[in-house]
């Protein structure tokens, strides 16, 4: 009796094509996690790991990658290898920067929520910051894996405590299925004594505590102009003109940057409800999204620092992050 050849792909019955083209359906098409086709079919997730590979393996799933056309990919590359950045992603807007904090939001927020929703693992913690950018970032995904969220930031005082990124979290929370924890709390208090009650309250509390277990973080980045951040607003003007004099030029989610990337410590910190560095630098994924000619010198300096595993910029901001001093 003759065998087959080492090489020859496995039969599968029907019913096994069948089931095979259903999981597909629900992952690729319906966008379902693993976890949710798991749950509704009775399967391990590695099972139906497993059956969406073979469902590949058969032709059953046919992939085409077309990759957007108005992402520069020679750009992408270049940052990434000079900021030594697991991901770099440029878009092209075709289009005059027309000024503003926030001119190319609409455009990189899509490519931003795609990146991010890739790197999150099941049951990880997603971290999202105050600001218009991450705000947009969260309207964008379309599905997430089962994990949490917390607010990585204040609100700024003159919007109330209903802000868009307390929404952003619960909208994104409710999206994964997951829990959301908000920061229902001023970003910066008027003295540290305010700012280490608040810290006690337990729903701040709560979500201070998910900070330790962050897996991905996004943020914004913030010049220090008005109208270009956060933190610059929300302080004095002796305070504004204090810090500059100290040589902030960015921000990003409550810390402060000069040129070269350093760290400036002036004792703020002490007045913020914000995500510190030490926590960034222990999350494994820390993603920043800005772009715009009035952020580029902010941008390039938050690259220095070495706290970022990725950006979503737009060309002429990745342009002056490669060639300015």
């Amino acid at each position: 009796m003759g065998t087959a050849p080492a090489d020859s792909e496995p039969a599968y019955s029907f019913d096994e094509l069948m089931l095979a083209a259903t999981i597909a359906r629900r992952f690729y098409l319906e966008n379902a996690s693993k976890v949710e086709i798991a749950q509704e079919m009775g399967l391990s997730r590695f099972k139906v790991a497993r059956v969406l590979d073979m469902a590949v393996a058969r032709g059953l799933v046919r992939i085409d990658i077309t990759f957007p056309t108005d992402i520069d990919m020679e750009l992408s590359s270049a940052l990434a290898r000079r900021y030594r950045l697991r991901h770099a992603i440029v878009v092209n807007p075709h289009q005059e920067d027309p000024g503003g904090p926030e001119p190319f939001t609409h455009l990189l927020a899509p490519p931003a929520a795609r990146l991010v929703t890739d790197l999150l693992d099941e049951d990880g913690v997603l971290g999202l910051a105050w600001g218009r950018a991450i705000t947009a970032v969260s309207r964008a995904f379309t599905r997430l894996p089962p994990c949490s969220v917390v607010q990585l930031t204040g609100v700024h005082p003159p919007h109330a405590i209903t802000d868009e990124s307390v929404k952003a979290v619960s909208s994104a929370a409710s999206l994964a299925g997951g829990t959301a924890y908000p920061l229902y709390a001023p970003l910066v208090l008027p003295n540290a004594l305010t700012a280490t009650v608040l810290r006690s309250q337990p729903t701040i509390a709560a979500a201070l505590t998910q900070f330790g277990a962050l897996t991905t973080a996004v943020l914004g980045i913030g010049a220090w102009e008005p109208g270009l951040s956060t933190v610059h607003d929300a302080l004095s003007e002796p305070d504004r003109r204090g810090h500059a004099a100290r040589g902030v030029v960015a921000e990003m989610g409550s810390l402060l940057f000069d040129a070269d990337g350093e760290l400036v410590r002036s004792g703020l910190a002490d007045r913020m409800i914000a995500v510190d560095a030490d926590q960034l630098r222990r999350t494994p994924e820390t993603i920043a999204v800005a772009g715009g000619r009035m952020k580029a010198p902010a941008v390039r300096a938050v690259l220095r620092s070495g706290l970022l595993t990725g950006l979503v910029t737009d060309a002429v901001t990745a342009r002056a992050a490669l060639t300015g001093p």
